[in-house]
Parts: C-alpha cells; structure tokens; sequence
C-alpha cells in the first residue's frame, strides 16, 4: 500500500482495494495501521474517497532484521523450484538488489544459504529453527564444526558434536546430514528437532563423495544399521525410480535391468508399502521375508477390493 501510494501520489480507494486484493473496509483497515505507525496517511470520506501521503513525505530506506532477510532469501531461492517462466532473472534481479544494502556479514550469509541449502518445496510438516538453520548453512560452508543438542524420537536429548555436509529440505522438512561424533557414523538430523546449535573453531573434511545432497542420502541409507537389510531390483531407470520412492532413506544405483534400490529399515510391512504403490515392475533380492510381506499386503488389498464390489 506505502509504495502504491508513493508511486501514484492520491489514489482511489476501490482502485487500492483491487490493486491490492482485499475489500474496502481492509484497506481502511491497513490506513489506520499506518497511521498508527506514525506514517502520515491523509484520507477523503466519501463514495469516492482516495488515499494519499502528506506531501514530501519519503519512506526512510528499508532496514531489514536477520531473520526478515532469511524469510525473503528462502523465499527467493524457493520459487526458482517453482517451474515459473522467468522466475530464474526475476530471482536472481532481487536477490542482487538485497546483497547490495546488507552488511557484509550478512551478505556472507545469504549466499552461502544460495550454496549450501537444497529445497524441494513441500508444506512444511515442521518449522525449524531459522537460527538453527543459518549457523547449519555457515557450518557447511565453511567446514566447520558444529555443537548440536538434539532430540530424537527414541534416546531424548543428546548434546553432539557433527560435521555437517549439508542441508536439504524434504517432504515439508528441514534436515542437517553429516558425521556424528557421539555415534561415529552418518547420521540424519531434523532441524525442528535441534533445540541449540552453535558453530565451533574446529573444520572438517567432507569426503568427496559427499558432495552433493543426493549422494549424502544414499550414504545415509547404507549407513543406518537396523534389523532388515533390503534389496530390490527396481526395473525402470535411476531418475524414475527416485521420482516415485520417498526421498528419504533410499540408496539407488544404477545396474543391467534397471536400478538397484537399497534401505534398512525395522519395518518390511511399510517397504511392501511403497513397493505396492510404484508403477513398475520389481524382482526382490533380500530378505525373503519382503516377499511374505509383500504377499501379505497383496491379500489386504484384495480384501478391500472385495469390500468395494460388495458395497
């Protein structure tokens, strides 16, 4: 509304209310919000009553907290998942425009979030921490170390020490992956859960194989050390066989047939799930108890579709 208004002077109120994509009785609203602000925003009664700034009044320069510049950079660096013709300059035109009246400390930030951080956009299942998240982003970009208090779903609250490699967000998550000190292995963390994290003066090395997100989330699946060990030949290529499965938990690899799909889980009755639900054909390798699991799930489904033709 305070930019309308500079950039046309006087303007009407049913045209604000258009421009701006709300009712009349919003935008008195918004007038009297201003006003209240201290923004000089004089307006005319009447059935054709306008809006406008005290004359020479002038917006003093936007100033921005951490936080605000991380809401607009996140933002920013989502809609460029969003498949919008042009989004590519418009985003990269704004993102420009914000480095340039930041400080430097700041500026640093933000681009290492442009480096460091994948987005798969979702409806966020949790809200993470953005402090969390900005001291995870430095510490990748940076190789850092970092101190980390988390809670799981299993041990409660442990105080770690992890070298992160990166951080991803996924199906309406947040997650860090890295080395964990404390169970000496690749270990998966979601943000939401870390209650502090606080960079140290020690770096690491990430391992070169560990590049990029998709490579630190196949290693995490091979690395996970539960009861069922699962192997399935997926018989479509790597790039389909991801787009189907759930992108957390799945090692794929391409092999002579199709793909090779690898996971450790407790739960073979949810991987007879997932396997249900793909378009393509599969042969299963180990263990044999997924067959049973698999012919189990087919048994329910016939039930229910039983259940459909009787009803």
């Amino acid at each position: 509304m305070l930019e309308l208004l500079q950039a046309r002077g006087r303007i009407g109120g049913p045209e604000l209310a258009r421009r701006l994509e709300v009712g009349e009785r919003t935008v008195r609203r918004y007038a009297a919000m201003l006003q209240e602000m201290g923004v000089p925003v004089e307006s005319e009664r009447g059935r054709y009553g306008a809006y406008s700034l005290k004359a020479g009044y002038k917006l003093p320069p936007m100033m921005f907290t951490e936080e605000e510049v991380l809401g607009l950079a996140l933002g920013l660096m989502a809609a460029r998942r969003l498949g919008l013709a042009g989004a590519a300059p418009a985003v990269e035109g704004a993102l420009a425009k914000l480095e340039r009246v930041m400080p430097e400390t700041l500026r640093w930030r933000v681009r290492a979030l442009e480096t460091t951080i994948s987005i798969a956009v979702a409806r966020p299942a949790a809200f993470a921490s953005s402090e969390a998240l900005l001291t995870l982003a430095a510490a990748v970009g940076e190789q850092r170390k970092v101190y980390l208090r988390y809670r799981s779903g299993t041990s409660g609250e442990t105080e770690r020490k992890v070298d992160p490699y990166t951080v991803m967000h996924r199906e309406g998550y947040w997650y860090t992956a890295g080395h964990c000190h404390l169970r000496g292995g690749l270990r998966l963390f979601r943000v939401d859960r870390i209650s502090e994290a606080r960079l140290l003066d020690e770096t690491f090395e990430r391992p070169e194989h560990l590049a990029s997100p998709e490579a630190v989330l196949d290693a995490v699946a091979d690395a996970r050390s539960n009861e069922w060990s699962v192997e399935v030949l997926l018989e479509t290529d790597t790039e389909d066989a991801r787009w189907q499965l759930p992108p957390i938990g799945f090692s794929l690899q391409e092999t002579e047939g199709g793909t090779l799909m690898r996971c450790s889980t407790w739960d073979l009755a949810w991987i007879a799930r997932v396997l249900a639900g793909m378009e393509c054909t599969f042969v299963v390798r180990r263990p044999a108890e997924l067959i049973e699991a698999l012919e189990q799930r087919a048994g329910e489904l016939a039930v229910q579709a039983r259940r459909s033709e009787t009803n």
